[in-house]
């Protein structure tokens, strides 16, 4: 009998309209080298200005460019190595080549660590005197402004490098945890839906929660969190060891504590943080009333953690091809305008997108590029739904990275993580209303209302949960508390009975939750997921209700770049992220829905 078992394609079997075009950055290999050498060159003529920049305007703007100059060609034969790379992780040539591109990238941050902490040194008359005389500094007042804001919490120059020394150490806690939970922690097996015994692995965890098979379910749950229970106490150790590196660089930077800190570098009001929590804590009985509806929809009697992944609609057949996919997402981002659509088109058809899987080639999806060319997109395409929405996704990311660059001087061509997910987030809004609206077939439309809910259960009400968390951990030491295992477990398990209800068994197991998160270990983060996407509900909202009045103050935020800090960014798109407003309207959304789902188990 003939072998139909589809093979994964090499790299060089794949058509090449689905493959990006990378000669869109270097047309060759050698020209990446050259802008290599040529960073090389510049490094010495940039130390030399260290010690200088107060001495005239011109002497800083000078330095300034040449930053900018080192740092994008940096920046470009980095990422261009490193997408090469990712075409078939089996290259040596391009392991090696993208080695060489990050060791350059460190030696070029090192030789341009000097020039904050120099700026800082230079008094503000001073300065104010340069913008005076050299108008082309005017480019960098922005640039300028944001370090000198941060002066109050700057140390003198032997204090800075004690703390830059400590950094290292401080990474301990994080480096245990990392190996713990990627290299030394082990899984017990447990059967399968076909009785199959099978190891737990962390890749499989998910799978296993979204079968149907309900013991399959619960002895993954059980599994995973007896390896973590094993290793409680170091663990808590790890954690709190973090914690600690936390509070102290807060404190030695003289912030009123680790939150403040952190929020310090974008800018952001720490009533941002807290005005989350306090806004999902007011309306926690829609997520509480979203677990009674799973509840129901599973016709259980107890509904355990175990069950929140598992799907509560009927199995729905969505088969899509990349080619439907993309028409869809582009009749579903019609309401952004011609220009974006136009863009959006372009890309699609202009080398953008690397769409299928081959072999060695880097797995998942992530939108990247550098300044002075397009942006890229990797997927790795099946003819999902998921990877529909993948796609909206990725090209979200793709959009705000082309109206930055094409908008921005290089210096403010990054925008902050605050908005990083706030585009591609529209974009799943977007394609969500856009198939709820075309969709017929009501088992479908459940299914992706469902889809919707769980986006928001696990975008915005965990990860504020998460958040909550960590300002609870990094007070209670800032107060003095020891933070024991007990101490953990017991603040967890009241968070996790508080967000999910009276309607869920709070096992025991739960409480270990924190023990493996790895961005507990990167302090006040994981609100940023919350914050991002519920702007993303408003700004979509406001596009689909407003039209062209909301699309141009959208587009003029995905152009903003760095120019700005993010809050005010925001704020000129018509969310205001300092209220409680966006998060409300989020909120409103997320019942609607659940509204329509209840109405269709309750039949």
């Amino acid at each position: 009998m003939e072998n139909t078992t589809l093979q994964i394609p090499a790299r060089d079997e794949v058509r090449e309209e689905l493959k990006w075009r990378l000669e869109d950055i270097y047309v060759s290999d050698e020209l990446c080298e050259n802008d290599m050498a040529a960073v090389r060159k510049s490094l010495p003529e940039l130390a030399a200005y260290a010690g200088k920049l107060g001495t005239s305007a011109d002497t800083l703007l000078s330095c300034l460019r040449l930053r900018d100059r080192v740092e994008e060609l940096t920046t470009r034969a980095y990422v261009y190595t490193h997408m090469r790379k990712d075409e078939d992780n089996t290259k040596p040539k391009y392991q090696a080549m993208h080695d060489r591109a990050a060791s350059l990238a460190v030696e070029a941050a090192s030789r341009t660590s000097f020039i904050g902490p120099e700026i800082l040194t230079i008094p503000q008359s001073t300065l104010d005197r340069f913008m005076e005389d050299e108008p082309d500094l005017a480019l960098y007042r922005h640039y300028i402004d944001n370090i000198v804001r941060k002066k109050v919490h700057t140390l003198s120059a032997p204090e800075e490098r004690i703390v830059a020394l400590a950094g290292e150490m401080a990474q301990g806690a994080t480096n245990i945890f990392t190996m713990l939970n990627n290299a030394d922690i082990k899984f017990p097996t447990i059967r399968d839906e076909a009785g199959q015994e099978v190891e737990v692995t962390k890749g499989r965890y998910v799978k296993f929660l979204e079968s149907r098979d309900r013991r399959v379910r619960r002895e993954a749950f059980e599994a995973l969190y007896s390896s973590y229970r094993a290793l409680l106490n170091t663990l808590s150790s790890t954690l709190g060891a973090a914690v600690k590196a936390d509070v102290f660089f807060s404190r030695v930077r003289n912030y009123p504590s680790a939150l403040a800190a952190a929020l310090d570098r974008d800018n952001i009001p720490v009533d941002v943080y807290t005005n989350l929590i306090a806004t999902i804590r007011s309306r926690l009985h829609l997520m509480h009333r979203y677990v009674r509806l799973r509840k129901r929809a599973l016709g259980l009697d107890e509904l355990h953690m175990y069950d929140m992944y598992t799907p509560i609609v009927p199995n729905v057949e969505y088969s899509i091809t990349y080619e439907d996919a993309r028409e869809t997402v582009l009749q579903a981002l019609a309401p952004l305008g011609r220009d974006y659509l136009d863009t959006l088109e372009s890309g699609f058809s202009s080398g953008w997108v690397d769409v299928v899987e081959n072999r060695g080639k880097t797995s998942g999806a992530y939108s990247w590029g550098s300044y002075g060319s397009h942006p890229f997109v990797l997927l790795n395409w099946q003819d999902t739904l998921d990877n529909m929405f993948t796609l909206a996704h990725e090209m979200g990311h793709a959009m705000h990275f082309h109206y930055s660059w094409a908008t921005q001087p290089y210096v403010y061509s990054d925008y902050a993580i605050f908005v990083a997910e706030v585009a591609s987030t529209v974009n799943e809004i977007l394609l969500i209303e856009h198939l709820l609206a075309i969709t017929k077939d009501q088992a479908m439309r459940m299914y992706l209302l469902n889809h919707y809910l769980e986006s928001f259960r696990g975008t915005v009400f965990r990860q504020t949960m998460f958040a909550e968390f960590e300002k609870m951990t990094h007070e209670a030491f800032e107060a003095g508390e020891a933070l024991t295992p007990e101490f953990l477990c017991d603040r967890y398990r009241q968070l996790n009975s508080d967000y999910y209800g009276a309607d869920v068994v709070s096992d025991d197991d739960i409480s270990l939750e924190w023990a493996r998160i790895p961005h507990f270990y990167t302090a006040f983060y994981v609100y940023q997921y919350a914050t991002g996407f519920s702007a993303a509900v408003a700004l979509a909202r406001r596009i689909l209700e407003e039209g062209e009045p909301a699309v141009r103050r959208y587009v003029r935020f995905l152009s903003g770049g760095g120019s700005t800090y993010p809050i005010e960014l925001l704020r000129g798109a018509g969310v205001d992220m300092t209220s409680a407003e966006p998060v409300n309207r989020a909120l409103d959304a997320f019942e609607k829905a659940l509204q329509e789902m209840e109405s269709f188990f309750a039949s």
